[in-house]
C-alpha cells in the first residue's frame, strides 16, 4: 500500500493522516463543499471534493468516493468511523474495484452489524450474551409473550439492524409487549431497512464496558484492555476512561480472552471493539463495532500501542506487530468529548470559532482539527474534538483532566466543556463505577 484514501472528515481523518505520514504513506483526503476549510486538508498530499454538504451526496456516497480513489490512484480506503464505516457494502465495491479497504471483511461487517446473527455468533465462541430471545421475534404473539415470560420483565426490544442507541424500546410489563414491538419494528423499517427486532433481558444498573481488540486475519489476535463507557445521553458516550475502574479481575480476563479467541474464529481484519453491560461482576455481550472507536486514544494511552498504524498494517497484509505478552497496561486514561453544543439544552452550535487554545502538559493529548477561524458547519455530527489525559493513577488522570479542560478555550460557539468541567468534580464518578443511568439522572432526563 502506498496511497490511501481518508473517506471522513474531522478529527478522525486528521487522526489517520497523522499516521499514514508516520508510516511514509501518501494521503488522499476528500470533503464536502461544506469543509473546505477542514485542517488535514491542508496537511493530505492530494484533495478532491466529492459532492455538496449534505452528506448522502458526499460522504455517504460510495460512488463518489470510489471515483475519487480511482482518479487520485490510491490503493487504500480508510473509512474513519460514522458515516460508511461500518457499511458492508461499501467495503465490498471498494474490494471489487481493487482497493484495500482499511477494516474486516464485507461478510464479517455483516455479521456484526445484524445483532441477532452477531450474538449468535458470540454464542458459539464462548463470549457472554444478555439473556433473551435468541433470535429475531416472530409475529406470533403467543411465541412473543412467551419469551417475555421466560426472559423474564422487564425486557428490552431491540432494532437488529440498529445502533447508536436508536431502535430500541423497555418494556416493563406483558401488556405493553405487543404494542412496543410493532413500534420497535416500524421504527427499524423506516430507519435502517430492516424491521428485524429481538428481545434482551434489560438490566437495571449496569456498567458500560468494551474490550478493545486487534487481529490480522491470519490466526494472530490481542486485546489491548478494556474501557468503561457508562457516562452517557441517551446512549451516545460523553466521557471514557481506560481501564474500567473497579471490574473483578478474574471476569475481565476471561472476557478479554475470550473476545481474542472469537476474533481468531470470525478470522476478523483490523480494529474492533466487544462492547458489553457489566452487571454484579458478569459481562454480558450487546454488539461489536467493525471500525476504529471515537474513545481509541484512551488504549493507546495505557498501551503505548498506536491503533490506526496497526490497522493499515495488517489491511495491507502484514501480521500483528505485536503480541498479547507486548502488551501491558500502565496508568490510567480519560477523554472527554467536546461537541459543539449547548452545555445545558445539548442544541448543536455551529458557527465560527473566533478563538482557540489547546490546553497542555504532562499527560495531556488533544485530538481535534478545530483552530481560530474555523468554521463548524450545521451539517455534521457536533464532535470538534477529544481531550484525552493520562496519568499513573486514575486519580492523577482526572486531576489532570480537570486542570485541561479549565484552560481550554472555545470561543464563539459553544460547546459542553462547561458539562464536563462538573463532571469530572462528580463524587460519584470521582469514585468509579458509575452505571449508564447516572448521567440522565443528574441531568433529570429520567
Amino acid at each position: 500500500m502506498q496511497k490511501v484514501l481518508i473517506a471522513n472528515r474531522g478529527e478522525i481523518a486528521l487522526r489517520v493522516i497523522r499516521a499514514c505520514k508516520e508510516l511514509g504513506l501518501k494521503t488522499v483526503a476528500v470533503h464536502s463543499t461544506a469543509d473546505r476549510e477542514l485542517m488535514h486538508l491542508a496537511l493530505a498530499d492530494e484533495t478532491v471534493c466529492i459532492g455538496p454538504a449534505i452528506a448522502t451526496d458526499s460522504y455517504l456516497s460510495i460512488p463518489a468516493i470510489i471515483s475519487a480513489a480511482e482518479v487520485t490512484g490510491a490503493d487504500g480506503i480508510h473509512p474513519g468511523y460514522g458515516f460508511l464505516a461500518e457499511n458492508a457494502d461499501f467495503a465490498e465495491q471498494i474490494e471489487r474495484s481493487g482497493f484495500t479497504f482499511i477494516g474486516p471483511s464485507a461478510d464479517v461487517i455483516r455479521l456484526m452489524g445484524d445483532k441477532v446473527s452477531a450474538i449468535a455468533a458470540m454464542k458459539k465462541t464462548g463470549v457472554p450474551t444478555v439473556p433473551g430471545s435468541d433470535g429475531p421475534l416472530s409475529d406470533d404473539e403467543e411465541e412473543c409473550l412467551a419469551a417475555g415470560r421466560r426472559v423474564g420483565y422487564p425486557v428490552i426490544i431491540k432494532a437488529a439492524g440498529g445502533g447508536g442507541g436508536r431502535g430500541m424500546r423497555v418494556v416493563h410489563e406483558e401488556s405493553e409487549l405487543m404494542k412496543s414491538i410493532s413500534m420497535t419494528r416500524s421504527e427499524a423499517g423506516a430507519a435502517f431497512g430492516n424491521s428485524m427486532v429481538y428481545m434482551e433481558k434489560f438490566l437495571t444498573n449496569p456498567r458500560h464496558v468494551e474490550v478493545q481488540v486487534l487481529s490480522d486475519g491470519q490466526g494472530h489476535a490481542v486485546h489491548l484492555g478494556d474501557r468503561d463507557c457508562s457516562l452517557q445521553r441517551r446512549h451516545q458516550k460523553i466521557i471514557e476512561e481506560a481501564p474500567a475502574p473497579g471490574i473483578d479481575e478474574k471476569a475481565r480476563a476471561e472476557v478479554q480472552a475470550r473476545c481474542v479467541q472469537a476474533c481468531i474464529d470470525l478470522g476478523y481484519r483490523g480494529a474492533g471493539t466487544f462492547e458489553f453491560l457489566y452487571e454484579d461482576g458478569k459481562f454480558f455481550f450487546i454488539e461489536m463495532n467493525t471500525r476504529i472507536q471515537v474513545e481509541h486514544p484512551i488504549s493507546e494511552m495505557v498501551t503505548g500501542i498506536d491503533i490506526v498504524k496497526e490497522q493499515i498494517l495488517v489491511a495491507a497484509g502484514n501480521p500483528l506487530s505485536i503480541t498479547q505478552e507486548d502488551v501491558v497496561i500502565r496508568g490510567h486514561s480519560i477523554e472527554c468529548r467536546i461537541n459543539a453544543e449547548d452545555p445545558k439544552t445539548f442544541m448543536p452550535s455551529p458557527g465560527t470559532v473566533t478563538f482557540f487554545h489547546a490546553p497542555g502538559g504532562n499527560g495531556v493529548r488533544v485530538d481535534s482539527h478545530l483552530y481560530s477561524g474555523y468554521k463548524v458547519p450545521p451539517n455534521y455530527d457536533s464532535l470538534v474534538g477529544k481531550l484525552i489525559t493520562y496519568g499513573a493513577t486514575r486519580d492523577e488522570a482526572l486531576a489532570r483532566m480537570r486542570n485541561a479542560l479549565d484552560e481550554l478555550v472555545v470561543d464563539g460557539i459553544k460547546t459542553n466543556t462547561p458539562l464536563h468541567r462538573e463532571l469530572v468534580r462528580d463524587p460519584e464518578f470521582c469514585k468509579g463505577g458509575v452505571n449508564i443511568h447516572y448521567l440522565e439522572h443528574k441531568l433529570g432526563i429520567s
